[in-house]
C-alpha cells in the first residue's frame, strides 16, 4: 500500500469516477491510475469501486466505509510534511505574526520586545491587514500566529483563544462642547460628526450596535483603519474620534486632545489569537503566545487542545507525555478556564491599563 494508491482512490471519488480527470489532477496517465486502484484492491482483497465494463461507476459498500479512512490518512500525511517544514523554519529562526493595525501598533510591542530579549536568534516578520486578511494569511500558511479582534472565530480552519478584553474611548479637541463636564451619552455623541474605524476593524461592530440599539444614526465624517489617522483628523477639528482605549497615548494625545471614558456606552471587545486548527505548534510559537498573553502557558494551551480533541471524540495519549505535548499543542474556540485566567490576570491588566483614563 502506498500514498499514490490512496490518492488515486480519493481523486476518483472527487472527480465523479472519471479517470481521465483523475489522471490530470495527479499528473499521471489514466492506465497508471487504473493500475494503482487495482493494486490496492488486490492487496485489500475486495473491490472499492463498482464497475460497468472498465468504467468506474461508483463506490461499493466497502469502498464507502474506507473512503473516509483514506482521506484521513492523506490529511495526516500532509500534516507530517508541514511539521517537517515548520521545524526546518524553527532551526533557521523564523516566526511570522499576522495582526490588525491596532494590535500591531499598540498591543504587540511589549510582547515583541519580551520575546526578542529571550530569543535574540529568532527573526520576526509582522504582517498587517484586516481580520479577514489575517485569517487568510494563516490558512495559506503565510503566518504562524494571527491576532485580531473581529473575524477570526468565523473561520472553521482556525482555532482561536481569547487574549484580553478592551473598550473604546472618545477623543475630542481641547475646548470641544463634550468637555463641559456633563455625562457623555450616545445622543450627545450623535450630534457631532464622528471619525472612527472602518467596518470590520477594531470593534467597529460594537459601535454600530450601540447606536442602532439607541435608535440613532450618527454622521460619519471619516472612517479609517488606523487610530493614528483618526487622531490626526480629530486634532484638525474634523470630528469626534472613537478609538480603542489601547490606542490612547496620554504623553502624545493630551497636548491637543481630551480623552473621554466611553466604557459605559459601548460593549467590551475581545481580542483573539489564532493558529491553524489541528496542527502541532512549534516551541517558539508557544513562547510568543506566552509573551503576548502571559496566562497562556504551555500547560494551559495544551489543556485547551485536549478539550478540543475530547469534544471531537479523539484520544491523544501523547499529550500526557511532556516531551511530546510540548510540540503538539493548539488552542481551542471554547476556553472558559483559560478565558477566566486571562481576562482577570496579569495579561489583562497589562493591556487594559489605557481604559483607566
Amino acid at each position: 500500500m502506498n500514498f499514490q494508491q490512496l490518492r488515486s482512490v480519493r481523486e476518483a471519488a472527487r472527480q465523479g469516477f472519471n479517470l481521465t480527470e483523475v489522471a490530470q489532477v495527479l499528473h499521471t496517465s489514466q492506465p497508471g491510475v487504473s493500475r494503482q486502484i487495482r493494486e490496492l484492491e488486490d492487496e485489500l482483497g475486495l473491490a472499492l469501486f463498482a464497475r460497468s465494463g472498465k468504467r468506474l461507476v461508483g463506490l461499493t459498500p466497502p469502498g464507502e466505509r474506507m473512503l473516509p479512512i483514506v482521506e484521513r490518512m492523506l490529511v495526516h500525511a500532509e500534516k507530517l510534511r508541514h511539521v517537517g517544514r515548520d521545524y526546518a523554519r524553527e532551526a533557521s529562526g523564523q516566526l511570522t505574526i499576522a495582526a490588525t493595525h491596532s494590535q500591531a501598533r499598540y498591543a504587540l510591542p511589549p510582547a515583541v520586545m519580551s520575546f526578542r530579549a529571550q530569543h535574540p536568534h529568532i527573526g520576526l516578520t509582522l504582517h498587517q491587514g484586516s481580520p479577514d486578511q489575517v485569517a487568510r494569511q494563516l490558512l495559506r500558511r503565510e503566518a504562524d500566529i494571527g491576532i485580531a479582534t473581529e473575524g477570526l472565530a468565523r473561520h472553521a480552519g482556525l482555532l482561536t483563544l481569547a487574549c484580553y478584553s478592551w473598550t473604546h474611548l472618545v477623543l475630542v479637541p481641547k475646548g470641544h462642547p463634550l468637555t463641559d463636564g456633563k455625562p457623555l451619552t450616545l445622543a450627545r455623541l450623535a450630534r457631532f460628526p464622528l471619525i472612527t474605524y472602518e467596518r470590520g476593524f477594531t470593534g467597529r461592530a460594537s459601535l454600530d450596535q450601540a447606536f442602532a440599539a439607541a435608535g440613532l444614526a450618527p454622521q460619519l465624517a471619516m472612517e479609517a483603519m488606523d487610530a493614528d489617522v483618526i487622531k490626526t483628523y480629530v486634532e484638525l477639528g474634523m470630528g469626534v474620534g472613537i478609538v480603542a482605549a489601547i490606542a490612547h497615548q496620554p504623553e502624545r494625545d493630551n497636548e491637543h486632545m481630551v480623552a473621554l471614558d466611553a466604557r459605559h456606552l459601548f460593549a467590551p471587545n475581545l481580542t483573539r489569537l489564532a493558529v491553524r486548527r489541528g496542527e502541532p505548534l512549534r516551541d517558539i510559537v508557544f513562547e510568543f503566545i506566552r509573551a503576548f498573553a502571559p496566562p497562556l502557558t504551555r500547560e494551559v494551551v495544551t489543556a485547551e487542545l485536549q478539550k478540543e480533541l475530547l469534544r471531537e471524540g479523539v484520544s491523544r495519549p501523547e499529550l500526557q507525555h511532556p516531551e511530546l505535548a510540548g510540540s503538539l499543542g493548539n488552542v481551542g474556540n471554547s476556553v472558559p478556564s483559560a478565558n477566566s485566567a486571562l481576562l482577570n490576570g496579569p495579561g489583562a491588566a497589562r493591556l487594559s491599563v489605557a481604559q483607566n483614563i
